[in-house]
């Protein structure tokens, strides 16, 4: 571990030597609910949340979800978000002892105007996905790549119409989009499509200055204590959904029935990439060409969006998790770990940055970057990079604790990440030392932080692809402010 950091502290350097004179190269894009301010401008290519998990129903299926394109309103018609037809999207899975893509699927999609000469998006009722008089439509294709070979293994597979209200929309779950999961060659399924934005979280509140409301009166600005209000409640998102037999993914082609073994551990982000060139004619729409660059990128939740500063956010998105080194010093020397215990007295956090032997002090944010927080030893940590690492020989857990492992659930964040895990809370508590990684730490208040807000505000699914059905314009409401 010692010579792994000290490498590590080592590219750390020679990145800020290179910044100095000028020589690194400028930022290629941005990601997760408009965290980056080049994808805050770009949602479409905007990851904004990656979940990974053993499937309830068939623990020898693993299930991994990708959103984009974060706060939709429901009602954004006529012309409603839809997956860019430009922009290439990813999964990447990382089975070896190696931070490197060693399973990449990739999404293209293509959309169908029937008819051009007409502002509507639907003419009539939608009884089934991808027909008239649904009048805008998208199809996508699959491209499996293991090393250097890369196979379609799917073309013009449907994605359901997006919802847009009892009118238009009706029976919308069973008539409109379980008819769009289709069957993947290998035994595995895959679904894409608009879905109810799972994660939740006080946005309003966190982002004015780190207000946790159920803590209002303890801050240096303190108001009334009130329950937490949900900023993504009543939006959606569009998902990219693979359910895969376990023995597609592992490195063994196996499934995994030891804990602490590397061989069990599967990493992975979610990433989209744009051509390089944009050509824009007062003639005709405009053309990508180029290469792809990767402009968005999401492993672990809240990374990029709290831990990596302003400067470096886009160049951050555009690197491979294999690069994360450089940005070792921002991650293990935190910088809410330092707001926190100035805006909450009371609240005292482990020292950050290295020792002077060149090993981390954050042996917590450690544990989540190598795989321990998801059941491996120090013995059989991996090389530390931002991939959602799941084990796959921990038995799934659907209804497990919301907090985790932070409440002995070892089938829940920082093992993978379920549709129900508060990784807010999590992730406040990890930063504020108050998880049993660090026991000295492990004590109110670091271990009572909370946004106040502890599940999703629309039922998750008993079935693939999980994630909740989309809200529809006609019924949504904007959430009001939280009782005094």
């Amino acid at each position: 571990m010692r010579n792994r950091w000290t490498r590590s502290i080592a590219t750390v350097s020679a990145v800020g030597l290179l910044s100095a004179v000028g020589l690194t190269a400028g930022p290629a894009g941005g990601a997760s609910h408009r965290e980056a301010p080049l994808t805050s401008q770009d949602a479409t290519a905007d990851n904004t949340d990656l979940y990974a998990f053993r499937d309830p129903v068939d623990p020898t299926k693993l299930n991994i979800i990708a959103n984009y394109i974060g706060l939709e309103i429901p009602q954004g018609g006529p012309n409603w978000l839809k997956f860019g037809d430009d922009v290439l999207y990813e999964i990447n899975i990382n089975n070896s002892d190696r931070v490197e893509d060693n399973i990449v699927y990739s999404f293209r999609f293509r959309t169908i105007v029937d008819n051009p000469d007409t502002f509507l998006y639907n003419t009539g009722r939608i009884t089934q996905p991808n027909a008239a008089p649904q009048n805008v439509r998208q199809v996508y294709s699959v491209e499996k790549r293991v090393g250097g070979h890369s196979t379609v293994i799917a073309r013009d597979l449907p994605t359901p119409p997006v919802n847009i209200g009892p009118r238009s929309t009706p029976n919308y779950e069973a008539g409109l989009a379980a008819p769009t999961v289709s069957n993947l060659p290998g035994g595995g399924k895959v679904f894409a499509g608009q879905r109810a934005d799972a994660f939740f979280a006080d946005l309003g509140s966190v982002f004015d200055l780190l207000g946790l409301r159920p803590l209002n009166e303890a801050h240096v600005i303190p108001r009334h204590a009130s329950a937490g209000v949900d900023g993504l409640k009543g939006l959606n998102v569009h998902t990219i959904a693979l359910q895969l037999p376990i023995t597609e993914v592992s490195r063994y082609h196996d499934v995994p029935t030891v804990v602490d073994s590397k061989a069990s551990i599967v990493g992975i982000y979610a990433s989209s990439s744009r051509r390089a060139v944009r050509v824009l004619s007062e003639e005709s729409a405009p053309r990508n060409v180029g290469r792809w660059v990767q402009v968005s990128r999401l492993g672990i939740p809240l990374v990029n969006e709290v831990l990596i500063p302003l400067g470096k956010k886009d160049r951050w998105n555009a690197l491979n998790p294999e690069d994360d080194a450089q940005f070792f010093g921002n991650i293990l020397d935190p910088e809410p770990a330092k707001l926190i215990p100035a805006l909450y007295p009371g609240v005292s956090t482990p020292p950050g940055g290295f020792n002077p032997d060149g090993s981390p002090k954050r042996s917590d944010i450690v544990a989540v970057l190598t795989g321990q927080g998801a059941g491996l030893s120090a013995a059989n940590a991996l090389p530390p990079a931002d991939l959602l690492r799941v084990n796959l020989a921990v038995a799934p857990n659907a209804v497990g604790s919301r907090l985790g492992i932070l409440a002995g659930d070892t089938g829940g964040f920082p093992n993978g990440r379920r549709l129900t895990d508060d990784v807010v809370d999590i992730e406040l508590r990890l930063l504020a030392g108050g998880t049993p990684f660090t026991p000295a730490f492990n004590v109110s208040p670091n271990n009572a932080l909370t946004d106040g807000v502890d599940k999703p505000q629309t039922p998750i699914m008993a079935r693939f692809p999980y994630i909740g059905t989309p809200l529809d314009g006609y019924s949504h409401q904007v959430p009001g402010p939280p009782a005094p």
